[in-house]
């Protein structure tokens, strides 16, 4: 997904904040761990959030957990670092992970990570994402994802599309936006375009065209202006001037499209393959509204974007509070993957809470293991699956392409500014957009 990112100041500062930790050991060895909690939840994922704290503190009577509102914005992580206002334990997507690691602003919990019993299970590919150079674990895969793209089922209705019938091509996804914009008069699709979330999606249709924005090799390449990622803006600019299919909001970040789309006011958008979970925790997406299917790829070279989420834990934690983190992390968000009773404990909770058991996501192991766990938690499935099917049968057959590692936040904030300028002036030109990002991209990646 996409993150702000700005500089961050470097490693010595991490190294002059060890003594601020959140969590603290009193003098009667007992821990208290703050364990971060997505702001915005509603009561019922507040409420499934408390209990799953409840039943680790039995499970743990010597830790104590607090819990802090916080989402990942890396513009305001050194100063929280500096303050001492970082939860303990707390979430970053994958692009952020190797820079905090080199800069030793998480704490190194490698060796905790290796003695967690599924450790060996973890996929390669998704577990680079938290180590360092030499393979240490520093922060914990704890979700995984492919881009997928999400349709709205009533307004294919309206429209005489059939909702069984997603599009499979570009070019059907552009036939039905217009079908849907002309019939219903919402926007047939929508595209993400601030917060570095242009960026996102835009590198998501120049994979799935058969592009890449970067080669990575003794010096890091851009690759911003090619054939590929040119075709992708001038689908899009297609779709917004000649279909007249995009609607009219044009500055959507990842909030603003989801909420419209679960209003109904978007036939077709692109974002992560699990997203069904936040539309229905945050937006209140009917569930019969809701339709999900794999991404179109066309090309040679063609692939999904995929991306993730890691656990880390605060470089200001000494080494009880670190162990009791890594047992918060292994508790919440693996254990339920991997183990039995702990996967049905979960979806239990979850399911009593009024909250998404069963929404498609990329396990961090295995295809064998996420079957496993999806046969565990059957009695407590409550997603619409026949209307998640044309994703959920094709997400494993799909090659995922790892969303680039240098600079990717910057590079997308860059690419935020063209995607704007393509649905916002008629007569953007789109190769001239794309030299000049090229060019901006090279200076970011010299630089390191």
């Amino acid at each position: 997904m996409s993150w702000k990112l700005v500089t961050i100041i470097g490693a010595a500062l991490a190294v002059a904040l060890a003594g601020c930790a959140g969590g603290a050991t009193s003098s009667d060895g007992r821990t208290t761990l703050t364990v971060s909690i997505d702001p915005g939840l509603d009561k019922g994922a507040v409420a499934a959030f408390t209990t799953r704290v409840k039943q680790f503190e039995a499970a743990n009577p010597g830790i104590d957990v607090r819990t802090q509102e916080f989402k990942w914005d890396a513009t305001t992580f050194t100063a929280k670092l500096a303050g001492g206002t970082l939860p303990d334990v707390f979430t970053l997507p994958f692009t952020d992970g190797r820079g905090l690691i080199q800069r030793r602003q998480i704490a190194d919990i490698s060796g905790l990570a290796r003695a967690l019993p599924y450790f060996a299970k973890f996929s390669p590919q998704i577990a680079k994402a938290g180590e360092a150079a030499d393979g240490g674990m520093w922060a914990v895969p704890i979700s995984a994802y492919g881009q997928a793209l999400h349709y709205n089922r009533t307004l294919f209705a309206q429209a005489g599309l059939n909702p069984d019938d997603p599009p499979s091509t570009w070019d059907q996804v552009r036939a039905d936006a217009r079908q849907i914009a002309q019939r219903t008069g919402q926007a047939g699709y929508a595209e993400m375009t601030t917060d570095n979330t242009g960026g996102w999606i835009l590198t998501t249709l120049d994979y799935a065209l058969g592009g890449r924005t970067e080669q990575l090799g003794e010096h890091a390449k851009s690759t911003l202006d090619t054939k590929p990622m040119a075709d992708a803006l001038r689908m899009i600019q297609s779709m917004r001037w000649n279909d007249n299919s995009m609607g009219s909001d044009f500055l959507y970040d990842w909030n603003g499209i989801n909420q419209d789309f679960a209003a109904g006011r978007i036939g077709m958008y692109v974002s992560g393959g699990a997203n069904y979970g936040s539309l229905r925790a945050q937006n209140a997406i009917k569930p019969e509204d809701y339709g999900v299917t794999a991404l179109p790829l066309d090309g040679g070279g063609a692939g999904v974007l995929g991306g993730g989420t890691l656990a880390a834990v605060s470089a200001a934690a000494d080494d009880q509070v670190r162990a009791a983190a890594v047992k918060w992390i292994d508790f919440y968000y693996l254990r339920k993957q991997t183990d039995h009773d702990a996967a049905v404990a979960d979806a239990k909770t979850t399911a009593d809470s009024g909250e998404v058991v069963g929404a498609p996501e990329l396990p961090v192991f295995d295809k064998a293991q996420y079957d496993q766990r999806m046969s565990w938690i059957a009695p407590y499935v409550n997603v619409p699956v026949k209307q998640l099917a044309p994703y959920t049968d094709k997400m494993f057959d799909q090659p995922l392409v790892p969303e680039p590692t240098k600079s990717t936040q910057q590079v997308y904030a860059l690419l935020d500014t063209v995607v704007q300028k393509v649905l916002t002036d008629r007569n953007a030109d789109i190769n001239a957009l794309l030299a000049d990002a090229q060019q901006q991209a090279q200076t970011l990646l010299d630089r390191g």
